[in-house]
């Protein structure tokens, strides 16, 4: 072992030293789409191993992100989890409160899948472009930037089910949101050409982008802030509705949903591996350095987590529904060297 100690090292101990009884157990917060995951990664590590079991809370990616750069010491957890990657404003927020040395793990794929109740409407094909008429607060109209006027999803496109258009997406706060407005409601306002008419009209780039991820407030459009169990409840209740899922969640309640595809691709585990299916991302945790060798069982749960027995192909995890990731080997040798962001580049 290394005796040498970073700064943040030897602040966390000197916390550590002033404190009656020292943290001794891996705290993690973040994504909701992570958590089914890292809850069973937890369980499985408290079994098999002498150091207690994971504390695993959700809160959305940003928020996780947000309290893993809070600091480093006992007060602060040692692992966020996000359904996107850390952000470069995120980044200098963390070295700004000490956390320098930051460890990115990618643990695997999800998709985000377009679900509705198993008996309900005829949901089975959707394309970007009809999330994007059927939510955007503005399109485009006969050359014209109006508000959006579409009632039903059949005003959107004549081969979907005419019945109105209740839609219940993930909260701003959840990464899922973010891939969902960036792969579907962007990438459809591109194809109905709405971006470029905004910007023909005297936009920026920018504030295009946003224009075309602004979603519309008349109700249509429902943010849920809970995780996807709150997204079923709606669609439960709402026979009409369709839902923002992630896939490893919509496998799990085929009882009671049915998929669509999205531009002719079939959500699965292979199609979201080969990259085929359009809006599918990787999920990541972060491991904050300073704390491995401070916090008990830090290094040993996040090299557990990506161990083949569990997020490889045969895994738990992949029978939950996570696409394990081709380069698992590679994700265990850097947790095991601790190459933080930025080396082996």
């Amino acid at each position: 072992m290394s005796v040498k100690l970073s700064v943040s090292a030897l602040a966390i101990a000197a916390v550590s030293a002033t404190t009656a009884a020292a943290r001794d157990n891996v705290q993690v917060a973040g994504s909701s789409t992570v958590l089914p995951y890292a809850s069973i990664v937890a369980e499985a590590f408290g079994e098999n191993f002498e150091f207690p079991t994971p504390v695993v809370e959700s809160g959305g990616s940003s928020a996780g992100l947000k309290r893993f750069c809070e600091g480093v010491g006992e007060n602060t957890i040692d692992i966020a989890n996000a359904s996107r990657a850390i952000r470069e404003r995120e980044i200098a927020v963390c070295a700004e409160n000490g956390v320098s040395d930051i460890i990115e793990v990618r643990i695997g794929y999800d998709g985000i899948v377009f679900a509705s109740q198993i008996d309900g409407p005829d949901f089975v094909a959707f394309e970007p472009s009809d999330w994007f008429l059927a939510l955007a607060e503005n399109i485009v109209v006969d050359g014209e930037i109006v508000a959006n006027p579409n009632m039903t999803w059949a005003d959107v496109n004549a081969d979907l089910p005419a019945v109105e258009i209740a839609a219940f997406i993930p909260g701003t706060k959840h990464g899922t949101r973010e891939v969902f407005e960036e792969k579907v409601l962007l990438q459809g306002c591109e194809d109905t050409g709405a971006m470029q008419a905004m910007i023909d009209g005297g936009m920026s780039e920018d504030d295009a982008e946003h224009a075309c991820m602004s979603v519309r407030t008349d109700g249509k459009s429902v943010d849920i802030d809970g995780d996807y169990t709150e997204t079923l409840a709606r669609i439960d209740s709402n026979s009409e509705g369709v839902g923002v899922f992630g896939l490893a969640f919509y496998e799990n309640n085929t009882d009671t949903l049915k998929v669509a595809t999205m531009s002719g691709v079939a959500p699965s585990t292979e199609t979201i591996s080969t990259g085929e299916y359009p809006v599918s991302r990787p999920l990541f945790f972060y491991i904050k350095k300073a704390h491995i060798g401070v916090i008990p069982g830090l290094k040993e749960f996040a090299s557990f987590f990506v161990a083949d027995e569990i997020a490889g192909p045969d895994g738990p995890l992949a029978e939950y529904g996570l696409v394990s990731d081709p380069e698992l080997a590679a994700t265990q040798a850097m947790i095991e060297a601790e190459e933080t962001m930025g080396e082996g580049m």
